[in-house]
């Protein structure tokens, strides 16, 4: 087939004309790419060529409240390497395994990986700053020192639940949990540019962004303060073999924590190596459980608010109370018979309590128990808080009107009664408790920001407070708070003594939380304890075992505080001597024929098998109630 001459002429023009078009169509968009949409394509090729390799920021450091540092960072560089940049992976495995004490084969294997960044991990993650420096001067292309730092936690196992504990990507528990963002600091990294294997770009630029430091967290914690609970509970665990304790102490006045522990503990520093219930709940906040008497003072304070009652008011108690058909006794056999109002918070009188609770009625009782911050967290700043458990208020009949006026049926936790303490000793003002003071530069020491003292709201009088206090010192110097008693301190407080309920609802015989809630000076309190020991051995009862805790914290505590002693206050009168103290004998090593326990009083329960005492509860030298109960662990004569 032959084409003309015009034919062929007129097809070649289109040619032409269609490669011109699809030419200036290509530069059209070469023009629009270049001149509109330059910038954003070399920010992504940028993205895409850009490699990091990661800086840790220094992360700040954990002070009490007068600046001593209760965690910090130590330096521990890390070996980072980027196999695409290593020309000779063995001889680097070589020279690596002789100055890391690393397997070859294995450095080898790291090195030829197919990624980006590998971390060399020789012990851990860190290594020496020594050896850091050697691995330096190898100067091998691609291996890259990162100066990386490890949280250290100088005092161990010292206020443990309050710091928590740190893991690579911040902190997972206690403050350093829950001010992470304040301590961790922003990361900064050296940068480069290479191809999709990762080898770097020669001729481009390199950058270095700096690591920006954590600012340091102030705690209201006084080391001296928490240092005296720390004591404390160690000897009660000791003495006691209770299943736990716990301690808080509190400016009442503004809602700082001046200390709070419990047992079983942790070291911040190994927490892998516990048990997750001992290093994740912190009792003192997590803990919910029946108060008993302690509680006492909410419905006091209620009631004296109210007028419901008067302290020189009488009231005639026969050993119990009937409420709705249910027969309530009191703790003493054959009750206290006539007595004042006073004297029922001094002698703890459950069916003075009950007569309380009646005069003020539910709907009254139980908007002062919510007012008071039960029921409800109270918004420490701390993770895992419990809000306790309250009877709604449709479900309340006689009984539980009854059995709530003195701490029965309620479900609470230790920081919401002492929380709910300062704010019927202070003046009647209910703060938000806390533990940070302030955050500062680490550089400078400038503070960032002040946690000032936060008013949830007031429930009392400054009137009704002031007799709550008197009532309170009184139960200290002439009631069942005696052992709390402190000569040339006006001491005030109240004893807790709350039988445990089982996981079929039903009460655990002999398995008491004991405890004591006391402040000083009465008048003016500047430092509020409480103290609670979970299933004490050999004797449950809160005025024996918590109190004379919570006095020696406390007697220390004002010596340090620098509270002059004085000599107003309320003379000590002894009543309570029903059940004398008696100091525990040693039984340790002695034969079980030779025993005769009822030569001291003493109930006496033994474990295990064989002939003589290998250990005892409580300790020798413990101070207990006559008739209570020695528990005594048997073994072989030559153990």
């Amino acid at each position: 087939m032959r084409f003309s001459r015009a034919v062929f002429r007129r097809r070649l023009f289109l040619c032409l004309v269609f490669a011109l078009c699809l030419f200036l169509l290509l530069l059209g968009r070469l023009a629009y790419l270049q001149l509109f949409q330059g910038e954003w394509l070399m920010e992504k090729a940028h993205d895409l060529w850009n490699r990091e390799v990661p800086f840790e920021p220094m992360r700040g450091k954990i002070l009490d409240r007068n600046g001593v540092v209760l965690a910090y960072n130590v330096s521990a560089p890390s070996v980072l390497a980027i196999p695409a940049q290593i020309q000779s992976p063995r001889e680097a495995a070589r020279q690596l395994g002789n100055v890391l004490g690393m397997d070859e084969e294995r450095l080898y294997q790291l090195l030829t990986k197919r990624q980006l960044l590998v971390r060399i991990v020789p012990e851990g993650r860190q290594i020496s700053p020594e050896k850091a420096q050697q691995v330096r001067d190898l100067k091998i292309p691609g291996i890259v020192i990162a100066d990386d730092s490890k949280r250290y936690y100088p005092y161990g196992t010292f206020a443990a639940h309050v710091l928590g504990f740190t893991g690579v990507d911040g902190g997972l528990a206690g403050v350093e949990y829950k001010y992470d963002h304040v301590l961790q600091g922003k990361k900064g990294a050296i940068s480069f540019m290479a191809d999709a294997r990762g080898r770097e770009i020669p001729g481009l630029e390199e950058g270095y962004r700096a690591p920006q430091d954590g600012y340091d967290l102030v705690l209201t914690l006084d080391k001296s303060i928490q240092s005296f609970i720390e004591r404390e509970l160690d000897q009660a665990m000791l003495q006691y073999e209770a299943d736990h304790a716990l301690a808080i102490a509190m400016n009442p006045n503004t809602g700082e924590i001046l200390g709070m522990a419990s047992r079983p503990t942790y070291h911040p520093g190994q927490f892998s190596r516990y048990p997750p219930e001992v290093y994740n709940r912190v009792l003192p906040i997590w803990m919910a459980y029946e108060p008993g008497s302690t509680f006492k003072i909410i419905t006091l304070a209620a009631a004296l608010e109210e007028k419901k009652i008067d302290l020189n008011d009488t009231f005639y108690d026969p050993g119990h109370a009937i409420v709705a058909g249910a027969k309530i006794r009191c703790w003493k056999a054959g009750g206290h018979g006539h007595q004042t109002f006073l004297e029922v918070v001094e002698n703890s009188c459950n069916p003075g309590f009950i007569e309380i609770g009646q005069r003020l009625g539910k709907e009254l009782l139980f908007q002062y128990i919510r007012d008071f911050g039960f029921g409800s967290k109270t918004g420490i700043d701390l993770n895992g808080e419990a809000a306790g458990i309250l009877f709604p208020l449709e479900k309340v009949g006689p009984v539980e009107l009854a059995t709530t006026s003195f701490g029965q049926g309620v479900s609470v936790t230790p920081l919401q009664q002492v929380t709910a303490v300062a704010a019927a000793i202070n003046g009647g003002k209910l703060m938000k408790p806390h533990l940070a003071k302030q955050i500062q530069d680490p550089e400078t020491g400038e503070v960032i920001q002040r946690f000032e003292p936060e008013v949830i709201r007031r429930v009392i009088s400054p009137e009704t407070s002031q007799k709550v206090r008197l009532a309170l010192e009184s139960v200290v110097a002439r009631g069942t708070g005696m052992n709390a008693y402190i000569d040339g301190y006006r001491v005030g407080g109240k004893t807790g003594t709350a039988q445990k309920v089982g996981p079929g609802g039903k009460y655990l015989p002999n398995n008491h939380i004991v405890s004591f809630i006391g402040f000083a000076p009465a008048d003016n309190p500047q430092i509020l304890v409480y103290v609670a020991v979970d299933n004490p051995k050999g004797i449950q009862f809160g005025g024996v075992v918590a109190a004379p805790i919570v006095r020696n914290i406390m007697e220390d505590s004002l010596h340090y505080l620098r509270v002059e002693p004085r000599k107003d206050q309320i003379p000590k009168e002894i009543r309570f001597n029903e059940r004398p103290l008696v100091e525990v004998p040693d039984l340790v090593g002695a034969s079980v024929k030779d025993i005769q326990m009822s030569q001291f009083g003493f109930r006496l329960e033994t474990f295990g098998e064989g002939d003589r005492v290998i250990n005892q509860a409580p300790k020798p030298g413990v101070k207990v109630q006559s008739d209570a109960t020695i528990r005594i662990y048997l073994g072989d004569a030559e153990r």
